[in-house]
């Protein structure tokens, strides 16, 4: 695992050039793509969103494209159009932005849900289906969505189905003091995402994402993680728990998380590091949390500080 975690290494810091102070959430994204799933970058305004999607892009040899959704788009804006020739008398596809392999939905939530489900069948399947034909996606393919969680005014939240397609969501957060002085420093003459660029190629992406499924998950780490999605369902204030997709992403984020470490074997610390990404936005609240201001990440981080931990030897 030392290759991927070279890997790791090359791309998280070539990213850190641009986001100051924030290493876990630009680690969160990383296992994203390792483990070949779609990261949904949820905060405030003027936090760096965009610019991690960004950055992570650039620091990848794949080919590259940016979605500004508004209100006004079409679900053929995003998959392609299918155009008449009238020299060959036939029709011709059209791709749109999303046959790339990088895709960047910048705001997803301004489009509208019929916009939005053009989104589904390439997040889960890899491909899209225009006029009754089917075109495959390159590999690798990530999305990387970007959306405001306080704003309302012509917005159209995310239907349960869609989130649960991203395998994690991060958050970014407010940087510290100290951290917001670099980031005045880093930006006095020109924005440092100017001036990265790629570390990687798209065959070392793809060969990294292969080496992560031969690290070894032990049986008492999966009944951890299996435990761990159950109880969201059981939980008393919530309406509906973790699917079983939610278990898949523990085990493949835990997987990733292990490989960026080195190590061949899943700890139960790489699932915990994990966690509030890979579930939070698969529980929705009953009525009783709403009134106390619960939220679904107090919901798992209860969870997971009364699940108990396997011990003992878990590698091989």
């Amino acid at each position: 695992m030392q290759q991927v975690q070279e890997f790791c290494e090359r791309v998280v810091n070539n990213i850190e050039m641009v986001i100051v102070g924030k290493r876990q959430s630009i680690e969160v994204a990383v296992i994203s793509l390792l483990c070949q799933g779609h990261l949904l970058i949820e905060d405030v305004p003027g936090v760096g969103k965009t610019m991690l999607a960004r950055s992570l892009a650039r620091s990848l040899g794949c080919k590259f494209s940016r979605i500004q959704f508004t209100p006004d788009m079409l679900p053929s804006d995003v998959t392609g159009v299918s155009i008449f020739n009238q020299v060959t008398r036939e029709f011709e596809f059209r791709s749109g932005p999303i046959m790339a392999q990088i895709v960047l939905a910048d705001e997803i939530n301004r489009a509208t849900p019929k916009t939005q489900a053009a989104l589904l069948e390439a997040m889960e399947e890899r491909q899209i289906t225009v006029d009754g034909i089917t075109h495959h996606l390159p590999r690798p393919f990530m999305v990387l969505a970007t959306q405001n969680p306080i704003e309302y005014e012509g917005t159209f939240p995310l239907p349960e189905a869609q989130l649960d397609r991203f395998l994690l969501r991060v958050r970014l957060g407010y940087p510290g003091e100290n951290d917001e002085i670099n980031v005045l420093d880093r930006q006095q003459f020109k924005h440092p995402i100017d001036q990265i660029d790629k570390v990687v190629s798209a065959e070392e992406v793809t060969d990294a994402q292969d080496a992560v499924k031969s690290v070894y998950v032990a049986p008492p780490v999966k009944r951890y993680i299996v435990d761990l999605t159950r109880r969201t369902r059981e939980y008393p204030e919530v309406y509906l728990g973790a699917s079983p997709r939610g278990s898949l992403t523990l085990y493949r984020g835990g997987q990733a998380r292990a490989a960026m470490q080195g190590r061949d074997f899943v700890l139960p610390d790489d699932i915990k590091i994990i966690v509030e990404s890979a579930l939070s936005h698969r529980v929705i609240l009953g009525p009783a949390a709403r009134l106390r201001d619960l939220t679904a990440s107090q919901v798992v981080e209860d969870i997971l500080s009364s699940t108990p931990v396997p011990g003992g030897d878990l590698s091989r």
